[in-house]
């Protein structure tokens, strides 16, 4: 089956909706950080062994997966542009680095600052992906958290091919997926999912 699509957007980019989309559109699962068991505080042997610079057989990662999305995959986008490169690299974007922040600190940091009490012991898999994001421990701070945002997305539009990149955002919709896929427009809306309130 393989890899045809490497999401290289970061978390409230869109990522679930894009998810739903791939699973249509390749007729196959698409990976989400959801699909991991523990997430998000504890993702398991290959990705707790990929945080730390030792990177695991990527097909056994994604056997049975024909995209994958969000993190901690796209944490790894080099790595699995390399792994798959016949793979698109979709690089789901917000309007600016501060819409993106609102959405991040509204839902995903909201949890990632339940393992900041002393008292936690449920894993530190999220944790460990805001410190590699932001290169700090420090990560629970507006200004850091946009600049790694911009500085992740300009790393992925400078290093991946035009050709091999389709930079995206969610008003988007179907049609530069598909073109850029080479396949029909679903006759269906498109799906979005994952909204700021269902994180309520």
């Amino acid at each position: 089956m393989g890899i045809k699509v490497i999401g290289a957007g970061l978390p409230r980019t869109g990522t679930r909706s894009l998810e739903s989309a791939f699973t249509r559109l390749l007729n196959g699962r698409s990976y989400h950080m959801s699909v991991i068991p523990g997430h998000p505080f504890q993702l398991g042997e290959d990705w707790d062994g990929a945080l730390a610079g030792q990177y695991p057989d990527w097909e056994k990662v994604f056997n049975g997966f024909t995209a994958t999305v969000d993190w901690p995959g796209s944490m790894f986008w080099p790595e699995l542009s390399e792994a798959y490169p016949d793979a698109l690299v979709l690089l789901s974007v917000r309007s600016s680095a501060d819409e993106w922040w609102h959405s991040f600190d509204e839902t995903v940091l909201r949890v990632a600052r339940m393992a900041l009490a002393p008292d936690w012991t449920e894993g530190c898999g999220l944790i460990d992906l805001l410190e590699r994001f932001t290169g700090t421990a420090k990560w629970d701070d507006p200004e850091i958290m946009m600049s790694a945002y911009d500085r992740h997305n300009d790393a992925v539009r400078r290093s991946v091919p035009s050709d091999r990149l389709l930079e995206w955002r969610a008003t988007e919709g179907w049609d530069p997926i598909c073109r850029a896929l080479h396949l029909p427009i679903p006759n269906v809306p498109f799906p979005w999912a994952n909204g700021r309130n269902e994180w309520d």
